[in-house]
């Protein structure tokens, strides 16, 4: 089992996704349902679940299995979204993804590249990974200024590549590895360190994915 931290950075605090989260959760998902729903993960055989509590327990037994870390997002001390580490390959890949929402009272704050940073850093250091990726869909502008301001460089088009909002959708692939970020994600956005451009996608991408109608 991989254990799961708390960690803070001001007033943002990534912390072990909990039973008890269930309340807290189902009213965040509620609440924001029009501004979750475009970026929201769908089944294409078209069964959907609305089962909180049940998500969260298969989230606690994948992280028991050692093959992801599912967070609480805070904002002062409030239950604002979910950043999960899913895929964890340790050996010759040492990877792993990141996939997070915030509600949009929290957004604007700084808490999701804070979160980003705190678990980026926790994968490199304390995990011993070697490579975090995230993959965005090309018109979700919010997410795109997180990479942009953290640096995660660009790899490239997935065509296709994730069921979201009832339709399979092309994603931009991000990624940083550890030997990039010697000091850490988060001190070298915190200096104002991040190379200028390193997380912007190309306009020869922008305009591929434009052609690609619809995402």
């Amino acid at each position: 089992m991989t254990t799961i931290p708390t960690l803070t950075e001001g007033r943002t605090t990534i912390r072990p996704l909990r039973l008890r989260d269930t309340r807290d959760l189902d009213a965040a998902l509620s609440e924001n349902r029009s501004w979750l729903r475009q970026w929201e993960a769908t089944n294409p055989s078209g069964f959907t679940s609305h089962d909180v509590r049940g998500s969260i327990r298969s989230l606690q037994i994948n992280a028991r299995a050692g093959l992801g870390l599912p967070f609480a997002i805070e904002l002062d001390g409030r239950f604002v979204g979910q950043l999960n580490v899913s895929g964890i390959a340790y050996g010759s890949l040492g990877s792993a993804t990141i996939g997070y929402w915030v509600t949009q009272s929290a957004a604007g704050h700084g808490v999701t590249p804070t979160a980003v940073a705190l678990a980026t850093d926790h994968c490199f250091g304390s995990l011993g990974l070697h490579r975090m990726e995230i993959c965005i869909r090309p018109e979700n502008g919010p997410s795109l200024r997180v990479v942009e301001k953290l640096g995660f460089r660009y790899e490239g088009l997935r065509r296709r590549y994730i069921h979201i909002n009832g339709m399979w959708r092309d994603h931009f692939c991000f990624a940083l590895v550890a030997d990039e970020v010697p000091g850490g994600v988060l001190r070298r956005w915190r200096e104002g360190l991040v190379p200028p451009g390193q997380g912007s996608v190309p306009p020869e991408a922008l305009a591929e994915s434009a052609r690609s109608l619809p995402w």
